[in-house]
């Protein structure tokens, strides 16, 4: 470790990788409930938090798995259900009065397309104004899960033992991954459903 008058020691979680404080102050300073996304080996997560003197406060959360009771079956880890969890997230948070936030990635490197933005796209569509690049959220097909759809289709027919490797947990629970994207609109019908308040106007 380094030594000297002038060296200071970096807070804890910037030393673990967790927290860039340099982004957070950014961020807090916006004056901005953020738009926690983070994705894990098993499921996304979903956070509107809100910073206060004595800490942040959770506004609205949702994790992929609680998708299941919106009759969600197509996997908590993918694109469209990375899309759900955001879209779920935000209209809890509108419910809470809140209709904007600033994104937070943490030391997440930004990539086009990817589960986050699919997740930011959702907030967006529920009706929370969320600052993004357009170029950086996932394509409608790909958010509806028509790229999973065709893949399965596709794979069925060429190397049926390569799908029951790669998606054998989800042919447990008898899901039909080719109808995906019916699947995901009837999710986010039901979400709507759920959540009877109007959406704000795009």
């Amino acid at each position: 470790m380094a030594t000297g008058p002038r060296y200071k020691v970096a807070f804890r979680r910037r030393r673990e990788g967790k927290t860039d404080y340099h982004a957070r102050r950014r961020m807090i300073s916006s004056g901005r409930p953020r738009l926690v996304v983070r994705i894990t080996d098993t499921r996304v997560i979903v956070q509107i938090m809100q910073a206060l003197p004595q800490g942040d406060r959770t506004v609205a959360a949702a994790d992929s798995r609680q998708l299941a009771q919106y009759g969600w079956s197509g996997g908590p880890k993918n694109l469209p259900a990375a899309y759900l969890t955001g879209y779920l997230a935000a209209r809890q948070a509108l419910q809470a009065g809140v209709s904007a936030a600033v994104t937070d990635l943490g030391l997440v490197q930004p990539i086009k397309g990817s589960r986050i933005f699919s997740a930011i796209k959702g907030a967006i569509d529920a009706g929370v104004q969320v600052p993004s690049t357009k170029e950086m959220l996932p394509q409608e097909k790909r958010i509806r899960g028509d790229h999973i759809a065709a893949y399965v289709k596709d794979l069925s027919k060429k190397e049926p033992e390569a799908l029951r490797r790669q998606f054998g947990k989800l042919s447990k629970g008898r899901t039909d991954l080719t109808t995906l994207p019916s699947l995901f609109d009837a999710t986010k019908s039901k979400i709507d459903a759920k959540f009877k308040t109007r959406r704000p106007e795009q």
